[in-house]
């Protein structure tokens, strides 16, 4: 019983912790806040790893993890509460004043007050395992009872009690959250985008291979790939969005709601994505249609010029509602490229994952230096002057996109039947573009795929290879050369400090 007193003192505390922070900053709930701490504290190595072997879902697993240490520990302060006396509720504040610590020292907190949700939720489940552990001890637990007496109708009546107004309070909690999350779903769904003053160019006859198994020319929304360090998706009320833009060489300051944005003239444009955490061959790169501002028009309205035409700063750090900062160098924001204020994805506004109401779209950076979602404040500075979030955990200051390409098609391990088989996947060279693909089979040459038509080089470009494939196991290498002559090396990296390099390979059994 000592160990259920403390599972649902744990829960009593976690309930608590909802309404409160409701009402403080929904970012500062306990496990949300102590899983942020633990993901900005986290080596390199490990996040890639977490990365590699969860997916999207690592933070889903981050969650779950940190709700199985709270209930096993949770468990062991029940059992010794009962054994040595306010040990146990001691120790729930102990937890409570750790919530605290961790919801202050994220980067989107609102200061101290911060720390309310973690504490009175520790409050209250001390509490609760006090009342509970009071009612297991025996009446007359100094006078001589007999061991093993205890109160089992008043503590089935206080475990009730504690655990409906626990239920209670974290109802209230998740309304109160809801209203602000059903706010944010309204505003997205009102968002009319208007036609693109420039428009996309057509895709070109010939871009979009049909080959089973090869990744579309275009992402669809849903399969997009999402990699940022938020454990929930902020969900931001567009009416009430406003973005900054201010700092050094920023003579004319803006405050610019999201109308502002969309009575603006909009471009349309296919930029394909590349996250920095991609291991060779991996799937964290996507192609969509991005409709937004043109950054560099903006920031010139400010007053902003690049470091090339005199101007002081060399960095736009952009901030995130939930906190992120994202490093920049205005010198490529500002030299022609289609660097993107994105309000709408694909013909839709932005999905809340990637970044409702407005991000940043850069082509030819990985998105760690580019893409900011959830964008609302933008400060010109120095690299000199301030290292934004990746950077200051050993990730490099500039990280242009390598030239990289990938096999879809066949599978590893595949055992296709002997004869003809194609080979096909996507190669990518942000504005760079892509001049060729070549493929190996085993050790023998070099031989030239058919690449798919080129729709801009902002763009990742499909190939294919027919083979005539022997019987046996055999390996399958790509590689591609980019517009500048630079064919990818055959050198080995791991993402960090800024990207992955090698060529991509796989192994199947021909039949």
């Amino acid at each position: 019983m000592g160990a259920l007193s403390g599972v649902l003192a744990g829960f009593s505390a976690l309930a608590v912790a909802e309404p409160v922070a409701a009402l403080v900053n929904p970012q500062a709930r306990p496990v949300l806040a102590v899983g942020g701490a633990a993901i900005d504290r986290t080596p390199a190595a490990v996040k890639d790893w977490a990365i590699r072997e969860f997916g999207t879902d690592d933070k889903l697993v981050l969650r779950l993890g940190i709700l199985a240490v709270l209930t096993l520990s949770a468990l062991a302060l029940g059992i010794l509460e009962l054994r040595f006396r306010r040990s146990g509720a001691a120790g729930v504040l102990l937890f409570g004043v750790v919530g605290g610590a961790a919801a202050v020292s994220r980067p989107d907190a609102a200061g101290p007050v911060d720390a309310l949700p973690s504490l009175v939720g520790a409050v209250a489940g001390a509490a609760v395992l006090s009342l509970l552990a009071r009612r297991l001890r025996s009446p007359g637990a100094d006078h001589g009872s007999r061991p093993g007496d205890w109160d089992r109708r008043g503590f089935l009546l206080a475990a009730t009690a504690a655990a409906a107004a626990s239920a209670g309070a974290g109802a209230l909690g998740r309304a109160l959250r809801g209203a602000g999350s059903r706010d944010a779903v309204a505003s997205r769904d009102a968002v009319v985008l208007p036609a693109p003053a420039s428009p996309a160019p057509a895709i070109p006859k010939g871009a979009r291979l049909r080959i089973p198994g090869i990744s579309p020319f275009t992402t669809p929304n849903d399969d997009f790939y999402r990699v940022d360090t938020a454990l929930t998706v902020p969900r931001v009320n567009a009416t009430a969005w406003r973005l900054r833009i201010h700092g050094e060489g920023v003579t004319r300051p803006a405050t610019l709601s999201y109308d502002d944005l969309l009575r603006r003239d909009l471009i349309e444009r296919d930029i394909t994505l590349t996250c920095v955490s991609n291991e060779v061959g991996g799937p964290y790169a996507g192609n969509a249609r991005w409709l937004g501002v043109r950054l560099s028009d903006l920031l010139a309205e400010c007053g902003v010029a690049p470091p090339s035409r005199g101007g002081p700063a060399d960095q736009l750090v952009a901030r995130s509602v939930d906190g992120m900062t994202i490093g920049s160098p205005v010198e490529d924001l500002m030299d022609g490229r289609d660097a993107l204020l994105a309000l709408g994805m694909n013909g839709r506004p932005l999905p809340f994952d990637h970044g409702f109401p407005a991000r940043m779209v850069v082509p030819g950076l990985y998105g760690y230096v580019s893409a900011c979602k959830w964008i609302e404040d933008i400060e010109l500075t120095t690299f000199d002057a301030y290292d934004a979030y990746w950077v200051k955990r050993d990730w490099a200051r500039e990280a242009p996109v390598k030239t990289q390409s990938r096999i879809d098609t066949p599978k590893p391990f595949a055992r296709p039947k002997a004869g003809l088989v194609m080979v096909a996947g996507v190669a990518w060279a942000q504005h760079r573009g892509i001049d060729g693909v070549e493929v190996r089979v085993d050790d023998g040459p070099w031989r030239r795929a058919r690449p798919a038509a080129e729709d801009s080089r902002d763009t990742w470009r499909q190939w294919s290879y027919a083979w005539q494939a022997p019987k046996g196991t055999h390996t399958l290498t790509v590689r591609a050369t980019d517009r500048t002559g630079e064919t990818q090396t055959e050198r080995r990296t791991r993402t960090a400090p800024d990207g992955a390099s090698g060529w991509h390979s796989v192994v199947v059994t021909v039949e």
